[in-house]
């Protein structure tokens, strides 16, 4: 991810210690770092990592009202006059810079692990891949589901126009054919079977992925922080305290727009009242576009500022568990042979590099080949569920076709009747 993309920048003054003055000018956050810049002259005062901040707090003194303090290292700085308000600033600082330092946590927790061997970057390496890949088979097994609903819904139909089918042969029949009471009663006596197998699929849904995130509702200038969880049935936004704020089904979501790397924007539409609208800042988003782009194809839209972070990932779907076992066992294969490296498709020269350098263990080989055989069952199943949602939906295609001629049908003998 580039350092240097710009998450948001707001007005506001400066106090310059050195000449004892307030300077107007932006203040500006990046993914790891906070920047001041000077109106006037177009001078970065200020440019430190979020790593070496100490503290933010909301202060004010008799002199100074509503300002925002950091305390980087030994040093305070002041900052004051903020646009569109201090908490929107605060908020979103201080969120950017807590995940910071998280991450910062995990990698210094992870380097001394690391350090070892090459056998534990790759089993890392490997872990994140099924992770994402089990996430992938969540959100295929829900669709599957889903498709499962869509075929029992068209059976019913199905049956519902057998009996109106019935109904209208008799209607049509004359008043002297003795065989007009059988057809009112057997249909009629199938119907109540039908109303038990509705909700199941309400309490099996999982969670993908639940990130930390700052809610801004419509074009409201207050920001609260929250929480983004992406299900397999859609989308809910909470607070702090785990209060579902809104919940969107797949299917209400109208618009998903990627303004950034890091911000996103929901959206429902509705017919005469307004739609329904959060915009979601997150330090962890990237992680979560992936998942709503697979999810929401059709709907997401990368505006200009990201469109760089959507080419970097693109690759077909259905390809995705093969391409992991593809490239995992071509990796492991030459780290384990280092004297014949060959450069496979899907190799770079670090891979290369990586395998004429160091083995790997014996007992980490053997954690490798364990994952490797996860990753190959998962690539399979995934390719399988996309093989049978691929049957399912020309059988519903068929399905819908054959419902629209028969409804056709007898809407032209019901005006024969009228």
């Amino acid at each position: 991810m580039n350092e240097e993309i710009r998450i948001h920048s707001w007005p506001c003054s400066y106090y310059l210690d050195t000449s004892k003055q307030w300077v107007s000018g932006r203040l500006s956050l990046t993914p790891v770092a906070i920047k001041f810049t000077a109106d006037k002259t177009g001078e970065l005062l200020i440019n430190f990592h979020l790593s070496g901040i100490s503290e933010i707090k909301k202060e004010s003194s008799n002199l100074i009202f509503s300002s925002l303090t950091i305390l980087e290292k030994n040093t305070k700085h002041w900052f004051s006059s903020l646009q569109p308000n201090r908490n929107v600033v605060f908020n979103i600082l201080e969120h950017f810079w807590r995940e910071q330092l998280l991450s910062n946590q995990c990698t210094g927790a992870e380097a001394g692990a690391l350090q070892s061997t090459k056998g534990k970057e790759l089993t890392g390496l490997l872990a994140g891949s099924q992770k994402r890949l089990e996430d992938t088979a969540k959100v295929l097994h829900y669709q599957g589901e889903q498709f499962d609903n869509i075929m029992r819904g068209l059976n019913k139909i199905e049956g519902d126009m057998d009996v109106a089918d019935r109904l209208l042969t008799e209607l049509e029949s004359p008043s002297w054919w003795p065989f007009s009471s059988k057809l009112w009663k057997a249909p009629l006596e199938a119907k109540p079977k039908e109303t038990a197998t509705v909700s199941d699929s309400k309490n099996q849904e999982g969670i993908i992925i639940r990130i930390p995130v700052i809610i801004t509702h419509r074009t409201d200038s207050n920001v609260k922080p929250g929480k983004l969880t992406l299900l397999a049935s859609g989308l809910e936004i909470s607070d702090c305290n785990s209060q579902v704020i809104h919940r969107f089904e797949s299917k209400d979501v109208d618009d998903i727009r990627v303004h950034t790397p890091y911000e996103i924007s929901i959206r429902q539409r509705f017919i005469g009242k307004p739609d329904t609208s959060y915009r979601l800042l997150s330090a962890k988003m990237p992680e979560a576009i992936p998942i709503l782009e697979m999810r929401f194809s059709k709907k997401i839209q990368f505006l200009e500022d990201a469109l760089g972070f959507a080419g970097a990932r693109k690759s077909p779907q259905v390809d995705l568990g093969t391409s992991i076992w593809q490239a995992a066992t071509g990796l492991l294969g030459g780290v384990m042979q280092p004297e014949s490296p060959v450069r496979g498709e899907g190799m770079d020269s670090e891979q290369v590099q990586l395998q004429n350098h160091e083995k790997i263990s014996e007992s980490e080989a053997k954690e490798l080949k364990q994952i490797l055989k996860k990753l190959k069952g998962l690539a399979l199943e995934t390719e399988a569920e996309l093989e049978r949602q691929d049957e399912a939906l020309d059988s519903i295609t068929t399905s819908v076709d054959r419902a629209t001629l028969n409804i056709d049908k007898q809407n032209r003998r019901i005006k024969k009747l009228t």
